[in-house]
């Protein structure tokens, strides 16, 4: 099932995710879910906080830019090493239209469950390298335009209220017709 992503600055998006006890099929379940609502949006990555969901799950998929490697989902990621430094323009589903030069470590390795709650560890370089730290970022609370200027970051949420009250009318257009059918409804 497709979640509506959050966008910057819902407050939700800045609380910490809570460990997952077990990996059982509501967490497969979740996992899922993220997955299609990754694709939906067209994105390389999704934390379950950005779906309103407090949980120490993300999945990612870079496959567009790195094709020797294959989607992965996390639960309960905890990074290891970081190594080097390279700068990426970041974007995020959260902040949509939005990207700026964030400063990541090159390479990182990182322990998590996989879908069978089976501990793995992984070394990631390049984009998956990026996406891993940028979602983990969120399972604490972090967005990617904190590690930006507060000039910057300040233009981009005043962008963002924008796209939420657009949005926010845009909920409210669809709803209407709905009720006028239900009000047609009861005067039969």
């Amino acid at each position: 099932m497709v979640h509506e992503i959050l966008v910057w600055p819902n407050p939700v998006l800045k609380q910490k995710a809570q460990p997952v006890a077990v990996v059982d099929d509501s967490v497969r379940t979740l996992i899922n879910d993220m997955f299609e609502s990754m694709y939906a949006a067209d994105g390389v990555g999704l934390a379950a906080v950005q779906i309103g969901v407090l949980k120490n799950v993300i999945v990612l998929d870079t496959t567009s830019k790195q094709p020797d490697l294959k989607p992965v989902a996390m639960v309960n990621p905890e990074i290891l090493t970081l190594e080097g430094k390279c700068t990426y323009k970041e974007g995020c589903l959260s902040v949509p239209g939005e990207a700026e030069d964030v400063e990541r470590a090159a390479k990182v390795t990182v322990r998590f469950l996989d879908e069978q709650g089976q501990e793995q560890t992984l070394t990631a370089e390049g984009l998956l390298s990026i996406a891993i730290q940028h979602e983990c970022d969120h399972l604490k609370g972090v967005m990617f335009v904190d590690h930006i200027s507060s000039m910057k970051r300040e233009l981009i949420r005043k962008r963002m209220k924008k796209v939420q009250t657009v949005m926010a009318e845009r909920a409210e257009e669809d709803a209407a017709p709905k009720k006028k059918s239900a009000a047609r409804a009861e005067i039969r």
